[in-house]
């Protein structure tokens, strides 16, 4: 006796590839929407850390960086502020996680002492989702 292959038919194989269209419609958009939600964890975590080192800052120069100055007087002396004891930061000052620099404000637009912001994937001020702002207030 001759035993017979068998094999998939082709209906069979269609069948298994819509199931997998399927799943990944569903699955790919929460795993791009986490991507997103980590960015934007990072980006308010980094603007965490720099409000704590402009805040040691002020503890021995008793004022904040200016717009001026910025977040580079974390690593480098402004020429004319005493007692800076730094640098502050042991590493480069980073990026938000769109490759955008930081946007820092001395005083804030509101009178606050200072205000950090990362104005999100498009790197625009406002936005809504990965766009939209995230700052220090």
């Amino acid at each position: 006796m001759k035993k017979q292959k068998r094999a998939f038919t082709l209906i069979e194989m269609l069948v298994v590839v819509l199931i997998l269209a399927i799943l990944a419609a569903l699955i790919v958009p929460r795993v791009v929407n986490r991507t997103g939600d980590a960015k934007r964890a990072k980006a308010a975590s980094d603007i965490a850390t720099l409000t704590g080192l402009l805040q040691q800052y002020k503890v021995d120069t008793d004022q904040f960086p200016t717009t001026e100055q910025g977040l580079n007087a974390l690593r480098v002396a402004p020429g004319d502020v005493s007692n800076w004891r730094g640098p502050y930061s042991q590493k480069d000052i980073p990026g938000d996680p769109w490759q955008n620099e930081y946007v820092y404000e001395s005083p804030g637009p509101n009178g606050e002492d200072f205000v950090i912001a990362s104005y999100g994937a498009d790197g625009a001020p406002g936005g809504e989702g990965d766009n939209a702002d995230i700052t220090s207030l």
